[in-house]
């Protein structure tokens, strides 16, 4: 399986999201496709960045594979602190913008954009796994949690 293990900072957001956008992209995906795992990704990638690390650095490391030749399996891990994305709940998009409560925008894109998304924690690891099939019709074909 493919991967890439670079420090857990902002810096490296580029390279980590071309690493798997190169891998979308071999494997057939559609353009808006690939514009929502890289969004999805960076999104998680960003909250590893932004909480996992808090008093310490650490690394995050990407494994990308393809299965069936129309999923992608993303898994993201991290060896910092505990935190499960599935346990964030939703946040009211119906609400008036000035009712929301402020955070959890970006967990529920990353769990929107996904077909299936995955946590559990391995040793003293943080791992999120990311299922994208090729041809979703986008957002609205729901995903299932």
């Amino acid at each position: 399986m493919p991967e890439i293990t670079s420090a857990a900072k902002i810096e490296h957001l580029e390279l980590l999201i071309g690493f798997v956008a190169g891998h979308a992209e071999t494997a057939g995906f559609p353009i808006q496709r690939i514009k929502e795992i890289e969004l999805a990704a960076e999104e998680a990638l960003v909250n590893i960045f932004s909480y996992a690390y808090p008093d310490m650095d650490g690394d995050v490391r990407i494994d990308c594979r393809i299965e069936d030749d129309i999923r992608l399996v993303l898994e993201i891990s991290d060896n910092g602190a505990p935190f499960n994305i599935l346990d964030v709940p939703d946040p009211d998009v119906s609400a008036d913008i000035s009712d929301r409560h402020v955070g959890g925008l970006g967990v529920f894109f990353v769990k929107e954009m996904a077909d299936e998304a995955r946590y559990r924690r391995e040793g003293d690891r943080n791992v999120l796994v990311l299922i994208f099939d090729k041809h979703r019709q986008g957002a609205e074909a729901g995903a299932s949690w």
